[in-house]
């Protein structure tokens, strides 16, 4: 068995360190097959991302109270069809090449993946899985939003290893440069591409702009999910936005775009577009919905950004305090410990007055609720009138 084999030397503008980076992690033969087997960098960064997103997803789910056997389904079938969507998506838009290379629209690991068409497929085949299941489909979206961050922003790191997905020359300090950028540079230049380039200069690391914008994606998103999550599906459009609009600006600096037949458009930024013009749309549209409407999220129990539903919250929470004190009284009487029993029975008393108290306002809210909504019925009745 071989490890670290197809080494290149990465060199950054600002940098005097020289990276030995090998896109194959390791080869070995088995007697039953003709050719050796290699395992490349290019899956093991994409499998560990997957994983880690994978992981953070089955927490969330169990928190949510998804099924988490419902889960694997679509864990499965999702990255089936991802898998699947990703390649047929970029062998598609390079037909050209690959209806006179037929054997390699198989070869993944050597790259040609669109994330696109991976999120394309995926979603549809758990949208598939969660009608079947009966999953609630939005909430499901918002955790693939933040795994999908996950995900893609360790999966990029395959492109180092291999050394594409980069982009046109630079002069800033972290330009990159090895002999597979040149070698890339001189086979586009040669080819007569519009794309002006000069394969002897640093390039753009675009695999490390979309890097680090989806983790810290991730971050902001999980934030969100925590402290500002007013409807189910909203993590998911915030998603859209976040990614949509890096792919369009670092789209722009790529010398290995996907095209829209001739034409000078360039796949991924028009989707890109799209999709950030259809988030923010729908975004706005129910956030103003669940903010003048505010209800439950399904699958979460607790909801502090909704107004309306903070006496039921606090009520619920103080029920639970009392149960607790109570248990913790009993177990302190049945050590004969009668003053801390007492004390801790004094305790949950409080927290079942504070429960009571809280439930008279969260009464006192429902029925202006209905008022409202009673008053507004009348108002459209009375203008149809």
């Amino acid at each position: 068995m071989h490890f670290f084999q197809d080494v290149t030397q990465v060199k950054f503008t600002a940098l005097d360190h020289i990276f030995n980076v090998s896109s194959v992690f390791c080869e070995f033969s088995l007697p039953f097959l003709k050719n050796p087997v290699t395992i490349r960098w290019y899956g093991v960064i994409i499998a560990f991302g997957l994983t880690l997103a994978v992981l953070f997803g089955g927490r969330m789910a169990y928190k949510w109270k998804i099924d988490i056997y419902k889960m694997i389904d679509i864990l499965i079938y999702g990255s089936l069809g991802g898998i699947i969507g990703a390649r047929l998506y970029y062998v598609a838009f390079e037909w050209d090449y690959y209806a006179a290379h037929p054997g390699e629209i198989f070869q993944i690991w050597n790259g040609g993946l669109a994330i696109y068409g991976g999120l394309i497929a995926g979603l549809l085949c758990a949208f598939i899985v969660c009608l079947v299941e009966k999953i609630n489909i939005p909430n499901l979206l918002d955790l693939c939003g933040m795994s999908f961050l996950i995900g893609q922003g360790i999966g990029r790191w395959g492109n180092f290893a291999n050394q594409e997905a980069f982009g046109v020359n630079t002069e800033l300090p972290w330009g990159m440069y090895s002999e597979k950028t040149r070698a890339y540079l001189a086979e586009l230049v040669s080819s007569g591409s519009t794309i002006a380039v000069d394969p002897a200069k640093p390039v753009h690391p675009t695999f490390l702009y979309e890097s680090l914008w989806c983790l810290l994606g991730f971050v902001i998103l999980y934030i969100i999910c925590k402290k500002a999550r007013k409807f189910s599906g909203q993590i998911f459009l915030c998603y859209g936005i976040w990614y949509g609009v890096e792919r369009t600006v670092v789209e722009g600096l790529r010398t290995d775009s996907l095209y829209i037949g001739n034409t000078g458009i360039r796949t991924s930024q028009l989707v890109s577009i799209v999709l950030v013009a259809v988030c923010a749309v729908l975004l706005v549209i129910f956030s103003v919905k669940y903010t003048l409407h505010p209800k439950p999220i399904e699958g979460v129990d607790v909801f502090p950004e909704i107004p309306l539903y903070r006496f039921k919250r606090k009520a619920a929470d103080a029920e639970k305090a009392a149960t607790r004190f109570t248990a913790l009284a009993d177990k302190a009487e049945a050590t004969g410990d009668a003053k801390k029993a007492g004390a801790l029975r004094k305790k949950a008393e409080n927290q079942t007055a504070l429960a009571e108290k809280n439930k008279l306002l969260a009464a006192e809210d429902d029925r202006k609720r209905a008022e409202k909504k009673a008053a507004k019925a009348a108002k459209k009745a009375g203008t149809k009138a």
